[in-house]
């Protein structure tokens, strides 16, 4: 257990030279229809050693300065103007050989899906061994050892094993590992790391940060970091760079970038960021309006004034924007003419106890008693007659949701959130135990067997809306047909409750005739929750809502469903990996883990000492946006174990860092409570839980 502050200084610069150099650089895609600039002119310095984090909403230009430093923008990107510098040399200016021996040696590349670089059909040990064989001339025996070595480097359990396996047999956490191995085989002197933890449990992630920032102090590697999550620019870099629709807005050490913001579309992203020490009572986040401009319908003078809250029509709207320096910096660069008149930064607001709804409390809608779902797993090679295995998804769960309040599902991969999602809108039956909507006996009912009006009051919204809205339909149509069903509406009436549903989740009335093609993800998502709300349910069960979506498109969504849910005492189940979201958006939270409730309160109370020391690892492996919190970390080692070979006692017991002996093992935890429907499973001393320090401080505490 260590304390996690903010990175290292910024690595001096003073008579280096950069190892990278973006000149003016322009960048364009030609299509059907013409050139679109997607990158106008870019100019920055990485130097060796450092850490630049490049931000901002999908389609800001980030992927495509990362393909372009390595010259991986295809027949239809092209370079028109200015160049890339690499350790001297103007990367365009090489022929194809030379690239080759600098790709994979002197600079490399890590992608967001790990099996986009992983080839299926080899093993992970001639994978890696390709390296050093290709561009050292090593033998074999010396490219074996040379592997072996990388992988413990990244951590990796029995590494003679996994040098055997396919991509397939590991992990996402495993699989990202080894393509971060892979990269810094030859020992690069830059890594271009795009989107590296995006998916990844919130543990794997962390675990995954940590190895980054040692591998780089080790290595002495220069690190582009292209990511959405703010977070995680502040746990590995030294430098912030914010994009906006192609241009560098914003750029400087992280402290003084987060510390007072100059660019307003820098304040905008931070402004959509749910707080540790706010919450949906006290601090409404506050997403920027409009959308993106289109690259191929700049406007003259600043590309974002037409968001812009502090703009000016002239100043603001006719002549280009050139980047100039904060107040009192050398290193802080803004592209705003108003950067020293905005006002100062404002801190967040801290959150107020609430108790779910505020004033009476309510009853129970959703109770669930002591849940289980199993199954069975064929031995063997699955043929029949072959002994079979009991699998433990959920087992023996309670828990209650009130009508209007948010219960929180969080754990990592594989804990049984899904499957109790699934058990309780029906697509999955439980094996025993009970569940009740309103006193409605929902355990035995799959989904084909429950009538129009019980499928009416719960309803779900996926993480991933293309897997539930027709390509064929439009979005009209799509929301008819539960009015159909569980309104029995037609005509006029129907064509308004439509408007209606587009008007209550913030969408325009034209969007009744668009396709899901035609909208963004986060318009996609915002079609998905009018559909649930089609039939005024009671509850909604909301699975990772916004996980993939950009921070200003998050916000937007956490306040929709939280203006919905207090406008129509909605019940809210929400599943996220995300803590800092649910933090902001939960009143009760469940911490699940190999199907078991690990700790239950209020979110107030699970957030504090005393916690589950499940909880506490969670907790510490948050990616925090602001360089000012202080914050515990605690690694986990291994995995969760295979549902197969569930431990005897403790489900935790494996990983736990505070296991006190064999009754861990051996003999399952007592339920302790602590205040008001706060429970902890665990074998700990009460007196230890509740000596616990918070494991993460902000605001004062952390000074």
């Amino acid at each position: 257990m260590t304390d996690r502050t903010s990175p290292a200084p910024v690595v001096s610069a003073v008579s280096r030279q950069p190892v990278l150099d973006l000149q003016n650089l322009r960048i364009s895609y030609f299509t059907r229809s013409g050139e679109i600039n997607v990158v106008p002119d870019l100019d920055l310095k990485l130097y060796p050693g450092e850490a630049i984090g490049l931000v901002g909403e999908s389609g800001c230009g980030k992927s495509t300065i990362g393909y372009a430093i390595m010259r991986y923008l295809g027949n239809a990107g092209r370079i028109m103007n200015g160049k890339v510098i690499f350790e001297g040399r103007d990367l365009y200016a090489l022929d194809d050989e030379e690239l080759r021996r600098l790709r994979g040696n002197r600079m490399a590349m890590v992608y967001q899906d790990p099996m986009s670089s992983l080839n299926p059909t080899m093993t992970i040990g001639e994978q890696l061994m390709e390296v050093p064989i290709y561009h050292d001339g090593a033998r074999r025996a010396e490219a074996h050892d040379r592997a072996l070595a990388m992988l413990e480097e990244v951590n990796l359990p029995d590494p003679a094993a996994i040098m055997e396996r396919y991509p397939h047999q590991l992990s996402g956490g495993q699989q990202q590992r080894v393509v971060i191995a892979m990269a810094l085989m030859a020992e690069p002197a830059l890594l271009i790391m795009d989107e590296p933890t995006t998916g990844l449990d919130v543990t794997v992630e962390a675990a995954v940060l940590d190895l980054i920032a040692t591998l780089r102090r080790k290595h002495k590697t220069s690190i582009v970091f292209i990511s959405h999550n703010l977070g995680t620019v502040v746990r590995i870099c030294d430098r912030i760079g914010v994009l906006y629709a192609g241009e560098l807005v914003e750029e400087g050490p992280i402290k003084e970038v987060f510390n007072d913001p100059r660019h307003p579309y820098t304040r905008g992203l931070l402004s959509c960021l749910p707080s540790l020490d706010a919450d949906k009572h006290s601090a409404p986040l506050v997403p920027i309006r409009g959308t993106v401009t289109v690259p191929r319908n700049r406007p003259p003078g600043c590309i974002f004034a037409p968001r812009c809250e502090f703009r000016q029509t002239g100043p603001c709207t006719s002549d280009t924007i050139r980047m100039g320096f904060a107040p009192q910096s050398e290193r802080h660069r803004v592209r705003c003419i108003r950067q020293q008149e905005l006002p100062a930064v404002l801190a967040p607001v801290a959150g107020t106890e609430t108790d779910g709804q505020q004033g009476t409390v309510a009853e129970p809608l959703l109770e669930i008693d002591n849940l289980r779902k199993y199954y069975e797993q064929a031995g063997g090679m699955g043929f029949i007659g072959s002994e079979t295995t009991e699998v433990k998804a959920i087992d023996g769960i309670s828990l209650r949701a009130r009508r209007g309040e948010t219960l929180a599902i969080v754990g990592e991969s594989g804990c049984g959130k899904s499957t109790l999602a699934k058990v309780l809108t029906g697509l999955e039956t439980a094996t025993g135990g009970k569940v009740t909507l309103d006193e409605i006996d929902l355990t035995d009912m799959g989904v084909d067997k429950r009538p129009d009006d019980v499928i009416r009051r719960l309803q779900m919204v996926f993480q991933n809306p293309d897997s539930t809205l027709n390509p064929s339909h439009t979005v009209g149509y799509t929301l008819e047909r539960p009015l159909r069903q569980f309104a029995n509406l037609d005509g006029e009436k129907l064509k308004a409750k439509v408007l209606s549903l587009l008007k209550a989740v913030n969408l325009p009335a034209e969007f009744a005739r668009r396709k899901p093609r035609q909208l963004s993800g986060g318009q996609k998502q915002r079609v998905a929750i009018a559909r649930a709300l089609a039939g005024s349910p009671e509850v909604i069960i909301a699975d990772e809502p916004v996980s993939a979506l950009d921070v200003s498109v998050q916000a937007a969504i956490i306040n929709l469903l939280a203006d919905l849910q207090t406008e129509r005492q909605t019940t809210l189940l929400f599943i996220s990996h995300d803590l800092s979201v649910v933090r902001y958006l939960a009143d009760r939270v469940a911490v699940m883990y190999l199907g078991k409730i690990m700790e239950y309160g209020r979110v107030e109370d699970v957030f504090a000492p005393p916690y589950h020391p499940y909880t506490e690892a969670l907790l510490s492996a948050v990616p925090v946006a602001d360089p000012n919190v202080k914050s515990k970390r605690i690694v986990l080692e291994g995995k969760p174990p295979s549902v197969l070979e569930r431990p005897a006692g403790c489900p935790f017991a494996t990983r736990c860092h505070r296991k006190i002996g064999d009754i861990c093992d051996e003999q399952p935890p007592p339920e302790q409570r602590f205040g008001p429907g706060h429970r902890i499973a665990c074998h700990l001393p009460r007196a230890e839980l509740a000596g616990m320090d918070p494991v993460i401080n902000t605001g004062a505490a952390a000074e």
